[in-house]
């Protein structure tokens, strides 16, 4: 497993490809969801990926990245094993950013006209679903290994990018 963030420069790197990553496909999850994808110009798409990424790396780093670093770590487990570690810290920031940013999503879709014939708490939790089920295995087992290996090989190692000759 490549080394994980050390400093705080290196969080926020980290934290900004793991928000890239996430928020490029969940946003397009969404909005092919909702219907919007061929309805919304490439300005108005590039519009909502810039907002949904500032917001969802506010939150990421201001709310769930500290709350989920807390409920992770406190868990009884062998804190020497890597893999438990980012294995339970990856399973509370998915948890908390799918809870926290599915509330913009329904903000974005009520702006954009998509009303909902169900209750907002239906609504809520059905989102909270939907992108639970696609969050969680992306993470774990596409974006997270792929951030972790870039990170460790061209932010950690960066002495090991240019091969010797």
């Amino acid at each position: 497993m490549r080394e994980l963030p050390t400093t705080k420069k290196e969080h926020i790197i980290f934290g900004l490809m793991m928000c890239m990553g996430m928020v490029v496909v969940m946003m397009f999850f969404n909005l092919w969801h909702s219907g919007l994808l061929g309805k919304m110009s490439s300005l108005e798409i590039l519009f909502q990926f810039v907002l949904c990424f500032i917001i969802a790396f506010l939150v990421e780093s201001f709310i769930v990245g500290p709350v989920a670093r807390k409920i992770a770590f406190s868990l009884p487990f062998d804190k020497s094993n890597k893999i438990l570690g980012v294995l339970a810290m990856s399973f509370f920031m998915v948890m908390g950013m799918v809870l926290m940013m599915s509330i913009y999503g329904m903000i974005s879709a009520s702006l954009a006209h998509q009303p909902s014939s169900a209750s907002v708490w239906s609504t809520y939790l059905h989102t909270i679903a939907r992108n639970f089920s696609l969050a969680l295995p992306y993470q774990l087992i596409i974006l997270g290994p792929l951030v972790r290996y870039v990170f460790g090989r061209f932010i950690k190692g960066k002495g090991s990018v240019v091969p010797s000759t």
